[in-house]
């Protein structure tokens, strides 16, 4: 347990520390998450063009099975069973995911005119040092899907975790990281676009990165550039359906939900959460006719650990050493374009590509799904 958190929380929801340490001590009840969490939790807005959309953990947990090194080791798995399977695990897709298999979109969870989304999202409260709270508000996918250089897709994935990061002082947000790929960008709260004092947070196109702006937002690959594409789109509030959890630096405990998502996890329980197997397909064999590559980058990579994996306890925002925490969003200023942008390969490499791309068309390759 992590020292003065029950101090941390106390003071931060104002009530009586020997009232609530009875009843930790007791389980009789959970502390529900701080009033701030949710007050200041990010508005969503998703690209207006998307075609993959948040989805249910235990939707994802029923369209999948458990396999290491390709071959089945359960034959099924729940929420509450996940912890049990083995950390080498990959939770391969039951369909291929070529034929965009209804659960894989997860078009029923587009948020409604209100926010709603039937699809709940995961926030986890991590108090650091006293009056210090980390809130990550994670967004689960059944599918990612990678973006295109010169017409060629790269990066396609089953399972899909991303977040948004608010860290708070006496409950006050003082700054926000946005979860982007493998790394991501922090910026002071007071430099994010807001509404009605809440934070804006743009979700590219497929690929689920999260962006303080909209437009074309470039990304570097080892021959070329990338793009991902925001807009703002079908806005999701978070607060409207949602497990959650504190972690205490080295356990979870519920700290229940709302909507769906709090109705389901107290049956579900918390080991879930401390699972460090894989969420979607292991990288699919240069065997399999659905994958390519070219200079280590791949049609399909394999899927990513859950939150437990993303530096919980980090003590920086940035969850790394070298933390260059933004003071304007100018920094992320992005051009705007319509629809999916294309990404550029650089001149040294330009020639191999072309040959590359030769062979794909030759072999009559889905490259471009």
């Amino acid at each position: 347990m992590f020292v003065g958190s029950s101090v941390v929380v106390l003071s931060l929801l104002g009530v009586a520390a020997g009232a609530v340490v009875a009843k930790r001590a007791s389980h009789a009840k959970r502390l529900a998450l701080p009033d701030y969490a949710l007050t200041y939790a990010p508005y969503v807005y998703f690209y207006s063009g998307e075609t993959y959309w948040a989805s249910d953990i235990t939707e994802h947990l029923e369209h999948t099975t458990p396999e290491i090194n390709f071959a089945p080791v359960a034959s099924t798995q729940t929420v509450e069973s996940l912890d049990a399977i083995s950390t080498d695990a990959y939770l391969t897709s039951n369909d291929n995911v070529e034929d965009d298999p209804a659960w894989l979109l997860s078009a029923n969870n587009k948020p409604d005119s209100s926010g709603y989304s039937a699809a709940p999202a995961t926030i986890i409260a991590v108090p650091k040092t006293v009056g210090t709270v980390d809130v990550f508000y994670f967004y689960f996918y059944s599918y990612n899907r990678g973006n295109k250089v010169l017409g060629i897709r790269f990066g396609n994935h089953v399972g899909d975790w991303e977040h948004t990061m608010v860290r708070f002082t006496d409950g006050v947000p003082q700054t926000v990281y946005l979860s982007a790929h493998s790394g991501g960008t922090s910026y002071t709260y007071d430099a994010i676009d807001k509404l009605n004092g809440r934070p804006k947070v743009y979700i590219a196109t497929g690929t689920h990165a999260n962006y303080a702006t909209t437009g074309e937002q470039d990304y570097s690959l080892p021959f070329g550039l990338l793009h991902d594409t925001t807009d703002e789109g079908a806005l999701w509030d978070v607060t409207k359906n949602f497990r959650g959890f504190y972690y205490d630096r080295s356990a979870f405990t519920s700290a229940g939900g709302a909507d769906i998502g709090g109705a389901k996890q107290d049956a579900e329980g918390v080991s879930w959460l401390s699972w460090l197997g894989r969420w979607g397909d292991q990288q699919y064999p240069d065997s399999d006719d659905r994958q390519y590559g070219i200079f280590g980058q791949y049609h399909y990579v394999s899927g990513p650990t859950g939150p437990l994996a993303k530096n919980l306890n980090r003590t920086t925002v940035c969850g790394n050493d070298d933390c260059d925490i933004q003071t304007s969003t100018s920094f992320a200023a992005a051009k705007a374009v319509e629809g999916e942008s294309d990404g550029v390969v650089y001149d040294e490499y330009a020639d191999e590509f072309s040959a590359f791309k030769e062979d794909l068309i030759a072999r009559n390759a889905s490259y471009s799904v």
